[in-house]
């Protein structure tokens, strides 16, 4: 079985999309869109803005998931049987299976990212990346050092030996120093904004409830494997509460994987900006087809 897999945050890059917009007058157009639909030229900041401006989470976000959908556009011929989307890139891989337009998830988007940046401002956040620990020792240390007040918790399971914590920034430093001595390769603090998909985003994950609740959801064309749950849903009703609950709760990538390949998907097509899923899903299983889309 084939599948599409979509990027999150993260994958953004100075010149983005200008390769496949140039490739055809509808992706052209469909990409032009976008600056009426989010009320500012965001084509343009992707074309032409430096990495600190793509870096802005309200830019970021609609960039790479503008990136994303129009380099699925580019896939003819193919059956696909199922999607899925690493944290941001769920909200592509719905518009990929059909339960979402372009417009539509276009804006959900941009509501999340206006959401996740006003979250970030409430308190001093941030996340950490910790290479080369077994999940259960990093998941032992946030919960021996959280308390209500400073919290520290596993957010985005990307691959055995690599898991993202995410929390109040003092017990992310805290709990980096304490994996450093139980010997992790790393535990370096990541350039994001704040505690993504971590109870500190219930602002934000209110916020997105309200949008989504009024928003049109489609029978999807084939399953999403949700970052939630980490499996197969087709119920539109399911989707909406798993898409909701996403922004508080960790991104299960690893076991999205697995259980993809245990329903039988052997080729997993990377389609948007950059390879990081790629690579994420070789050190997962290398037995399977991985390939990445860029443009």
């Amino acid at each position: 079985m084939n599948s599409l897999v979509f990027p999150g945050q993260g994958s953004q890059f100075p010149g983005m999309g200008r390769e496949v917009y140039e490739s055809r007058a509808d992706i052209k157009e469909m990409m032009n869109s976008a600056n009426d639909i989010l009320g500012f030229n965001i084509i343009d900041i992707m074309f032409n803005g430096n990495e600190e401006q793509l870096k802005q989470t309200k830019v970021t976000q609609p960039a790479v998931f503008i990136h994303s959908i129009a380099v699925a556009k580019t896939i003819e011929n193919a059956r696909i049987e199922m999607v899925a989307g690493h944290s941001l890139g769920e909200l592509s891989a719905l518009v990929g299976n059909g339960v979402l337009s372009f417009e539509n998830g276009l804006k959900l988007v941009y509501e999340r990212a206006l959401a996740m940046q006003e979250a970030c401002r409430e308190t001093p956040s941030s996340m950490a990346a910790i290479i080369g620990l077994a999940d259960e020792v990093v998941e032992a240390v946030c919960k021996e050092i959280s308390t209500e007040n400073n919290l520290v918790v596993p957010a985005n399971y990307n691959c055995p030996g690599q898991l993202v914590i995410s929390g109040n920034t003092k017990a992310v430093e805290k709990a980096c120093e304490i994996l450093k001595e139980k010997g992790a390769k790393r535990a370096m603090l990541l350039s994001v904004s704040g505690a993504f998909h971590s109870p500190l985003m219930q602002s934000a994950q209110d916020r997105l409830e309200e949008v989504i609740k009024k928003t049109k959801f489609n029978t999807p064309s084939v399953p999403i494997y949700q970052n939630y749950t980490s499996k197969a849903v087709t119920n539109t009703e399911e989707i909406k509460n798993n898409l909701v609950k996403q922004m508080t709760s960790p991104v299960n990538w690893t076991q999205i994987v697995r259980n993809m390949i245990s329903d039988n998907c052997l080729v997993f097509t990377e389609t948007g900006p950059g390879k990081v899923l790629q690579g994420l899903i070789k050190k997962i299983d290398d037995s399977v087809v991985v390939s990445s889309l860029s443009n």
